[in-house]
């Protein structure tokens, strides 16, 4: 039987924790298999079934998409044992991994890095082409 676990995305990364502190640069700290805690905000004004996402060292990085937070609240209302760790940074926000079974999450294999064109390294920007290595006279 396939483990049950899976990526969601954590939102609201560009918005500041009431406390000032900056989600961006909390997510920026974090490493992927860092585990991560689910926080239920039942008295939240936006959204009572809004479920913040906090770092391992103990500041939000957002909240679970509208789409998830209702069946994770519901899990945890349960009594249900889920695991969750940092899987990626994504643009506003991050992923994480998140395991049904109580069980530390495994994460993917990371994509490919890019490949190379010609003698360019893959990290260069495509609008940078560098001179031509002109011989010495």
């Amino acid at each position: 039987m396939a483990r049950p676990d899976m990526t969601l995305s954590v939102v609201g990364g560009i918005h500041p924790n009431a406390d000032g502190s900056n989600r961006l640069f909390e997510i920026a700290l974090c490493v992927p298999g860092e585990a991560v805690q689910f926080v239920p905000e039942p008295k939240n004004k936006h959204d009572p079934s809004a479920v913040a996402v906090v770092s391992a060292r103990g500041i939000c990085i957002g909240y679970l998409s509208a789409e998830r937070c209702g069946w994770i609240g519901s899990k945890i209302r349960l009594g249900e044992e889920l695991r969750a760790a940092f899987q990626a940074q994504a643009k506003g926000g991050a992923l994480i991994r998140v395991s049904l079974n109580g069980e530390d999450p495994i994460l993917p294999n990371p994509l490919a890095p890019k490949t190379q064109t010609g003698n360019r390294p893959s990290d260069w920007d495509d609008d940078f082409y560098p001179d031509e290595i002109w011989p010495e006279d």
